[in-house]
C-alpha cells in the first residue's frame, strides 16, 4: 500500500499562508473605506458579483467542468447564503459599530465554533472535550471584549460584536453543508459556484433594501471594493484550495489567528484605529481557545514532558 504523503507547512506553503492571512486581514480595511459611501449589503454584492469573472476564468483555464446538475447548484444557492451572503453582511453592518480590528478578531473564533458546529453534525468529527472546552474559553475571550457593562447597558456596539459571532456561527454551517452536500465536486468550482449562489440571492435583497447600487463612488472606495473582490475573495480562494492540498485542514487553520494581526496593523496604518488594551487580553483568550481546540500545541509539550 503506498504511504499518503505528510501535509505540513514547508518553506513554500508558509509564505502562502502568510499571504492569505493578508489578503483577508484587508477586508476589514477595504470594507471600512467603502462603509464611507456604500451601505453594508450593497457591498456584499459588490465583493461577490466583482469576484466572479475572475474565478470562472480559473475555473474555466483548469478545465474544471461545470456540474450540471440542479441538485448541486441548489446545494451552490445554500453554500452561498451560509459562506458568502450572510456572514459577510453581518460583519460589513457590524464595522458600521466597531473598528475593523476588533470585527477581526471576533471573527477569530471562527475556527472554534466550526470544530464544536461539525461535532455535532458529522458523525466522523466527533464532539470531544478539547472542542468544548476550546469553544467555551474563546467565549470567555469574547464575554471579556464585550466586557461586564454589555449585560447592564447593551447597546449598537455589543449588537455589531454579537453580528460578527454570528456571522463566524453561519460559516461553521457553511463547512458543515459543503462536506455533506459539495465533497464530491471540485474546490474551486464549489467557490465559484457559492459566489453565483450569494450573487443571486444578494441582488434582489440589495434592490429591496437598498435600492439600485450607486456607481457613482469616489476612486478609493472603487479601489476598496475591487481589491476586496480581486484580493479578499478570488485570489484568497485560490490560495485556500492550494494551502489545503499542500498543508492540510489542521495547518489551514492557522490562518484565523494570522488574521486579525494584519487587519489590525492596516487599521493602524490607514485608518488610525488603536486597540484597547482589554481587546488584547481578550484575543489572547481567544488565541488559547483555539490551541486547545486543536490540541497539537498541547500534545507536543505533555510529550516533551514526559521525556
Amino acid at each position: 500500500m503506498t504511504k499518503a504523503p505528510t501535509l505540513s507547512l514547508d518553506s513554500k506553503t508558509i509564505p502562502m499562508l502568510l499571504l492569505l492571512a493578508a489578503v483577508w486581514g484587508g477586508t476589514f480595511f477595504f470594507a471600512e473605506v467603502a462603509l464611507e459611501e456604500v451601505p453594508p449589503l450593497t457591498i456584499t454584492l459588490f465583493r461577490v458579483f466583482l469576484a466572479l469573472p475572475i474565478l470562472a476564468m480559473i475555473v474555466l483555464l483548469k478545465g474544471i467542468s461545470i456540474p450540471r446538475s440542479l441538485k448541486v447548484w441548489r446545494a451552490y444557492m445554500v453554500m452561498g447564503a451560509l459562506n458568502n451572503a450572510v456572514p459577510f453582511s453581518l460583519i460589513f453592518w457590524g464595522q458600521t459599530q466597531i473598528y475593523s480590528g476588533l470585527a477581526s478578531i471576533l471573527n477569530g473564533t471562527t475556527a472554534m465554533f466550526a470544530a464544536v458546529v461539525a461535532g455535532l453534525l458529522l458523525p466522523d468529527e466527533p464532539l470531544t472535550a478539547k472542542k468544548i472546552i476550546g469553544a467555551s474559553i474563546g467565549i470567555i475571550g469574547v464575554a471579556f471584549i464585550m466586557g461586564p457593562d454589555a449585560l447592564s447597558n447593551f447597546n449598537l456596539s455589543n449588537l455589531a460584536q454579537l453580528a460578527v459571532i454570528a456571522a463566524t456561527v453561519s460559516y461553521a454551517f457553511a463547512g458543515v453543508w459543503g462536506k455533506i452536500a459539495l465533497s464530491g465536486q471540485a474546490p474551486l468550482m464549489n467557490a465559484l459556484g457559492m459566489l453565483i449562489g450569494s450573487t443571486i440571492l444578494m441582488a434582489p435583497i440589495v434592490f429591496i433594501f437598498d435600492g439600485p447600487p450607486s456607481f457613482s463612488l469616489s476612486s478609493e472606495v472603487w479601489g476598496a471594493l475591487i481589491g476586496m473582490a480581486i484580493l479578499s475573495t478570488a485570489l484568497a480562494y485560490f490560495l485556500y484550495f492550494a494551502i489545503l492540498a499542500r498543508a492540510g485542514s489542521a495547518n489551514l487553520l492557522l490562518v484565523t489567528l494570522l488574521i486579525p494581526p494584519f487587519a489590525i496593523l492596516f487599521g493602524a496604518v490607514f485608518l488610525g484605529e488603536k486597540i484597547e488594551i482589554d481587546v488584547w487580553i481578550g484575543f489572547a483568550i481567544i488565541c488559547l481557545g483555539f490551541a486547545v481546540t486543536d490540541g497539537r500545541l498541547f500534545s507536543s509539550l505533555f510529550r516533551k514532558a514526559s521525556n
